[in-house]
């Protein structure tokens, strides 16, 4: 009776996760009802709807009555948006959508980044109240709610998500679902609900109203799929973060310089592994229900340039950002005052929140060369609208990603290397070469510059990226046999980033042969080798407990 009482209890310790037992018997459960019930579409996604809310209630607690309320007002903006006749009218409804969920996203994860901010700018004191706490607490009684703001897991992706089913309705892509529990279905599907990848509704929604289906290949490609996601998570994150990675970066100063390279070295596979690995899990549960999620990692670090890269990593999230964000501003095809505002008031908030006054003249001496640029250069406005364009979209997605002005630098960093390589590109004598030296040496540029930029994305604390700098600087310190030491004290990690990198440089038709032989491999084999793969992948798990990364965003 306890262990049923644990099943259905809210506990922050031991949330409901792809690399747990719990979640598989959870998961097994829902086959085995959903297997009953899934020629009745209604009853099929009401039914979703009730286990994908149970889904997050195990992650949040009951910030799932914040989902709620979200999905019932989302759903009454996109049918009133949808029956509206009036062109003004629909746009007072979407911007009644954008404030709702902006306003909520932002309550929740930027309260304490801008008061902490403002006070530092203007010397004051002032604290965050949880009005939403306090009142529910006088409502289920005191103790229900913590009063400090809790960022609920999986904010950033339910808000998009809501976000463009609106949008993409105003904009005739999509009408609205017939019926209420096909809409919350669609938001809260719950292998993709608290990490993404972010699904839109032009490629879900139609997939709400079909037969299931499942055939043996489908089968066998999720379980690939299912397998491959708990090896980048299990193996390739969690071991080298708690036996290394973490070591480092909790306590840079304890080791040599180079050490602190190595680490980014590894963080960067530990990210991939892990982001990789819970969307790889996400979308091989989602097939074995008979829904497609699209691909949202293509090999990251394969790309060749910063542009390239960012069309291959977290696909989901570069895809909103530019049809939602960076093509309304513009795109690459022009701008208007709109831009400029943003821009504006992207240095603002820059200065304000890191207090860099020196960004007044780097605002200033911007300004000055595209205004000097666009006098002297024909078609040089379209460039200066692009440039902006892509450096307004890179700092929100920085912001998105979390409230700290170490996001906000690294999307700026990221979103100044877009706009660089778009000028360089233009006049680069090895751009268009098929050379292998020229082509690795694309690849070893783009991958260490991606890492450089993690520094600011994995250091918590503002400044400690640049302190790290400053030590792997001055404390260089590389000789052979303290590196000899190095890779000895930690080798079997060495040993575990080596295979990573290996697998993930390998030539995609190489993973198409082992995908292959397993996929038409007979049931009785395929379950054996996932048997003998668990066994071995679960010797790697540590005592630490490691959530999924992204769960924070």
């Amino acid at each position: 009776m306890e262990r049923l009482i644990q099943a259905f209890s809210f506990n922050e310790k031991e949330p409901l996760i792809f690399t747990q037992l719990d979640f598989w018997l959870f998961f097994l459960a829902v086959m085995i009802i959903f297997s009953a019930i899934h020629k009745n579409y209604l009853v099929r996604s009401i039914f979703l709807t009730a286990v994908s809310l149970f889904f997050y209630f195990k992650t949040s607690g009951l910030y799932v009555m914040m989902l709620g309320i979200s999905l019932v007002v989302n759903y009454l903006l996109g049918d009133a948006i949808f029956k509206s006749k009036s062109n003004k009218g629909k746009k007072w409804i979407i911007a009644t959508s954008a404030i709702f969920n902006l306003s909520l996203l932002g309550y929740f994860k930027y309260a304490y980044f801008f008061t902490d901010s403002f006070n530092a700018m203007f010397h004051t004191d002032f604290e965050v109240v949880n009005h939403l706490a306090v009142w529910a607490n006088g409502f289920f009684g005191e103790g229900s709610f913590v009063t400090k703001i809790i960022l609920p897991v999986g904010v950033s992706f339910f808000t998009f998500q809501s976000i463009s089913y609106v949008v993409d309705i105003y904009r005739k892509e999509v009408e609205p679902v017939k019926d209420f529990f096909d809409y919350t279905f669609f938001v809260t599907f719950f292998p993709q609900l608290v990490a993404g990848p972010i699904v839109r509704a032009r490629d879900f929604i139609p997939q709400i109203r079909q037969p299931y289906s499942l055939d043996k290949n489908d089968f066998s490609w999720a379980v690939i799929q299912i397998v491959k996601g708990l090896i980048k998570k299990i193996v390739l994150a969690d071991y080298i973060a708690v036996h290394f990675i973490d070591k480092v970066a909790d306590a840079p100063e304890a080791y040599p310089g180079f050490v602190s390279i190595l680490a980014m070295w590894g963080y960067s596979l530990q990210i991939y592994g892990d982001f990789s690995g819970y969307t790889d899990i996400a979308i091989g549960v989602s097939r074995l229900m008979g829904f497609k999620l699209l691909e949202n990692f293509n090999s990251p670090y394969k790309a060749i340039n910063v542009a390239d890269f960012w069309r291959r990593w977290h696909k989901s999230l570069g895809s909103w950002l530019r049809d939602y964000l960076y093509i309304p501003l513009g795109g690459n095809k022009g701008g208007g005052l709109g831009t400029y505002i943003a821009t504006t008031v992207i240095f603002i908030f820059l200065i304000f929140i890191t207090q860099w006054y020196e960004l007044i003249f780097v605002y200033a001496g911007l300004m000055a060369i595209y205004g000097i640029g666009i006098l002297v250069v024909p078609n040089f406005k379209q460039f200066v609208h692009r440039d902006l364009n892509l450096l307004i979209t890179m700092v929100v997605g920085g912001l998105w990603h979390g409230a700290s002005e170490n996001f906000v630098i690294w999307g700026a960093m990221n979103g100044a290397a877009l706009v660089i390589y778009k000028y360089w590109k233009q006049i680069s004598p090895y751009e268009n070469k098929t050379w292998w030296i020229i082509h690795f040496w694309k690849i070893f540029l783009t991958f260490n510059f991606i890492t450089f930029t993690r520094i600011w994305f994995r250091l918590e604390d503002d400044g400690a990226p640049l302190a790290m700098i400053n030590h792997i600087w001055n404390n260089f310190n590389f000789t052979w046999n303290t590196f000899v030491l190095v890779l000895w004290t930690f080798q079997s990690v060495f040993w575990v980033m080596l295979f990573g990198y290996i697998i993930h440089w390998l030539p995609e038709r190489f993973k198409k042969v082992y995908e292959g032989w397993f996929t038409k491999s007979p049931l009785s084999i395929q379950a054996v080798a996932v048997a003998v793969i668990v066994f071995l992948m679960y010797q790697a798990v540590s005592d630490t407990f490691k959530p999924f990364v992204y769960f924070q965003f």
